[in-house]
């Protein structure tokens, strides 16, 4: 009878909240109603899933590689919830569980797998206990949110601990892999990672400071054996991923290099969760087909053409934002960059200071853009990459991106912080089709 009612409250105020915004888009707002109102619906419905709960957290690739996970689940046979849009609070959660709940609480699904930031994952964790984590790294993020990166990396452990069966982690992370981050971790501990050729492309938090690839530390294998799943080999979207030892080729369709260390993640955690159901075959044949994350290197059609967006939100993902355009060979693209200080994005932009822009000097940037955009184009100005306009307002740098891509036929790149990213895809839906993202 509770949850017939927590649902029934959801539902009023997601109703009030779209009414309020026009009627469009999707908020958290129900969640928060929902968390203060019944603060067990949580636990009553997730603990009722046969297989579980996943969670996803870390700094860098959440979003990506929740929808990676859940593709691969799903293509296994199984019933998948998630919070597809990457509102990755608690209230997020709840948010998205009421638009898959019946009107008595039920949830219809097997497994969950949810993407948490790494201070709400605490929170959710404290009354879910997943069955599964998978840990991805630790970067410099948000520093007015999370202060130093070993606080960062507290949070995480925090998760670690809270699960019952597998955590899954990075062994190139210099942070998750350290004998001390295990301490308490009473589930079993696997790791993915990167062959030592490619090291030098997966660069750590540490390495990027110091601008060289630190030596790979030595691991007590008792604690955390050796990768099950490696990325050890890339030639554009054709990558070498090695499981148990054995080789498979594998043609990706998602954009960025980064994805590709994404994708391995991702099988690690399914390989665990599934055990000797796992199809590997399949998987790997369905690994080749996941698309990009909404804003996160999804591409739309603009006029005709291409526009890819790139969220972006520390040193590390631009960083790697910049090396996938470099990768796809698409120097002729025009290239919007828009930067906002919300809370969602982190209020501290110092990080723009940490990543090298030279990349950008060969064609320049048409547009900066965003809250942030004078300070956008200074940094760009110490890296000598040329700006052709700043324009703060987001839809006026669309119209002037879209007119420099028409007299030049060249697709378009747009560098976009979290917010600045929700704000450009409405904006673009309103000249193109864009997916409609609820949550």
């Amino acid at each position: 009878m509770r949850s017939r009612l927590t649902v029934t409250l959801g539902h009023a105020a997601r109703l009030a909240a779209r009414l309020r915004g026009g009627g469009s888009g999707g908020t958290a707002f129900p969640g928060l109603v929902m968390e203060r109102t019944d603060p067990g619906f949580l636990a009553r419905t997730l603990n009722r899933l046969p297989r579980g709960v996943i969670v996803v957290s870390g700094t860098n690739g959440k979003t990506t590689t929740t929808k990676m996970v859940v593709q691969l689940l799903r293509e296994q046979g199984l019933k998948v919830f998630t919070n597809r849009t990457g509102s990755n609070f608690v209230r997020g959660v709840l948010a998205s569980l009421l638009t898959e709940v019946d009107a008595a609480g039920r949830l219809d699904a097997d497994i969950a797998v949810l993407e948490l930031d790494e201070a709400h994952a605490v929170h959710f964790v404290a009354r879910v206990r997943p069955r599964a984590c998978l840990l991805l790294n630790v970067m410099r993020d948000q520093l007015d949110r999370f202060g130093e990166i070993d606080y960062t990396a507290s949070l995480l452990h925090s998760i670690a601990k809270a699960t019952s069966d597998v955590v899954v982690l990075n062994g190139d992370d210099p942070r998750l892999a350290a004998p001390a981050f295990l301490e308490g971790v009473s589930a079993r501990v696997v790791s993915f990672g990167t062959g030592e050729d490619l090291r030098s492309l997966f660069l750590s938090d540490d390495d990027l400071r110091t601008g060289q690839t630190s030596p790979r530390a030595h691991q007590d294998e008792s604690q955390i054996p050796g990768p099950r799943v490696t990325l050890e080999a890339i030639d554009g979207q054709r990558a070498t991923v090695r499981v148990d030892g054995a080789s498979h080729e594998v043609d990706f369709a998602i954009p960025g290099v980064h994805n590709l260390l994404n994708a391995c993640a991702a099988l690690g955690v399914v390989l665990e969760v599934l055990g000797e159901d796992a199809d590997l075959s399949g998987l790997l044949t369905t690994l080749g087909t996941v698309q990009a994350a909404f804003g996160r290197g999804e591409v739309l059609t603009l006029d005709g053409r291409p526009v890819q967006l790139s969220l972006v939100k520390n040193p590390a993902g631009f960083r790697m934002g910049l090396l996938s355009a470099a990768a796809q060979a698409q120097s002729g693209e025009v290239v919007v960059v828009a930067i906002n200080d919300e809370y969602a994005d982190g209020r501290d932009m110092s990080w723009l200071w940490d990543v090298d822009f030279a990349a950008l000097r060969p064609g320049g940037v048409a547009v900066v853009t965003g809250v942030r955009a004078w300070d956008m184009a200074l940094r760009l100005r110490y890296d000598d990459v040329e700006v052709t306009d700043v324009e703060p307002d987001l839809r006026k740098a669309v119209a002037l991106m879209r007119r420099v891509a028409a007299d030049t036929d060249r697709p378009m790149r747009i560098f976009t912080t979290y917010t600045a990213m929700l704000a450009l895809r409405s904006i673009l839906g309103e000249m193109t089709d864009v997916e409609e993202v609820m949550s």
